[in-house]
């Protein structure tokens, strides 16, 4: 039976806290969710989105109530296109700045094209919900009219060429990898003092285990955040993790990442003094006690090690990777080196074959190469046809 990761937990109380601010219709829908075994993370980030949407509506005046919560699905069910085509249009032109961004005269900050998807997204599985999945005291759906059949997404348009090249530029590369895992054993320490090189001092061993699991396994932040000691299998290499929506499955490790595991390990038992009845590999210590670490302070860490990394000379970007980037660096290496897309899309934990095929156009510098041996084979002809 898995353990449930901290970072699972907090959503869970989060979504509980939130859930009985919003209409009755919306806690059917996130019940009916829990037990299609969509993850608190996924029905938090949902019920935030219907958040803004109820809370757009209510300043508006579309609906006249006093709370959000006494929103009647009717008003749902009566919606005007135009009406839903403005929110969006709200979601694109607000701005995002605090008040002191705003005092201080930063620039205007508005949503990514991703996030004005994100919630329209969640809006359209409320619909779809409510217009197909309910049933009143006569048995029929609380209404039939979906207007949010008729919004589409907005796709962004680019070749596989295009966005695999957009993916190679923020990833590390070939060498890279070992460059950084060295840079992380040998170098770091070196452009640190103080407080910082304490901290990374009694840290190390297992912040390098983290980076190193990351690239040589492709396994996602909160997969990593809820390993425990019993997931590890150090002979078959591989180790038991929680996928999306509470899945178990089983993930591939490198040995040179196992070996990076071990010795944190040791220094987990020897050196951190973590009790043997903490169940979570990756812990770090608060209030005196040892408990998981947490998705945002692993993503913290790995932002900040890649940027030491990226600012090691004048000419280098500085910019921090996050660890989605390592697993598109993982997926990138494994098929560089032939490996097959479906045996990918099991490594990486992907529902689907097409969400997998993105990797299959990275390597920027391989059509380069082929390029310069047509150039070359071409030069060879003509040189041949003027000796003639």
């Amino acid at each position: 039976m898995p353990i449930e990761s901290r970072e699972r937990m907090v959503h869970e109380e989060r979504l509980n806290n939130l859930t009985p601010l919003l209409p009755e219709y919306v806690q059917e829908y996130v019940l009916s969710k829990k037990r299609a075994r969509f993850s608190p993370s996924t029905l938090l980030g949902y019920a935030h989105e219907f958040e803004k949407f109820f809370t757009w509506l209510k300043t508006e005046g579309i609906a006249d109530v006093n709370d959000i919560k006494d929103i009647p699905y009717t008003l749902l069910e009566n919606l005007r296109k135009e009406t839903v085509e403005f929110y969006i249009d709200y979601l694109q032109e607000e701005d995002l700045r605090t008040d002191k961004e705003k005092e201080a005269g930063l620039p205007i900050r508005k949503r990514s094209e991703s996030a004005i998807n994100r919630n329209i997204y969640a809006l359209k599985s409320l619909f779809n919900y409510l217009t197909e999945e309910t049933e009143d005291d006569d048995g029929e759906c609380y209404f039939y009219r979906n207007v949010f059949s008729k919004i589409k997404l907005h796709k962004e348009q680019e070749t596989a060429s295009r966005r695999a090249k957009k993916i190679s530029s923020v990833i590390l590369n070939d060498n890279e990898i070992d460059d950084f895992l060295n840079f992380m054993k040998f170098e770091f320490e070196k452009t640190v003092t103080g407080r910082m090189l304490s901290d990374f001092e009694n840290n190390k061993e297992r912040d390098i285990a983290i980076l190193s699991v990351f690239l040589g396994s492709g396994i996602r932040v909160s997969e990593l955040a809820s390993i425990t000691l019993q997931d590890i299998d150090f002979q078959k290499e591989q180790i038991d993790i929680i996928r999306k929506g509470n899945k178990e499955d089983t993930a591939l490790v490198l040995p040179s990442a196992l070996d990076d595991l071990k010795v944190y390990l040791r220094a987990r038992k020897e050196k951190l003094m973590v009790p043997e009845q903490v169940p979570y590999v990756f812990v770090t210590k608060y209030g005196g006690e040892f408990r998981p670490i947490s998705v945002r302070a692993i993503q913290n860490l790995v932002d900040k090690y890649t940027k030491a990394f990226n600012s090691r000379n004048e000419f280098s970007t500085g910019k921090g990777l996050s660890p989605h980037k390592f697993r598109h660096t993982f997926a990138t290496e494994w098929i560089k080196n032939g490996g097959e897309l479906i045996l990918l899309r099991d490594q990486l934990g992907h529902n689907s074959i097409e969400t997998t095929t993105k990797y299959t156009n990275l390597s920027a510098e391989e059509s380069k190469k082929v390029m310069k041996n047509i150039e070359g084979s071409r030069k060879g002809s003509r040189g041949t046809e003027s000796k003639d």
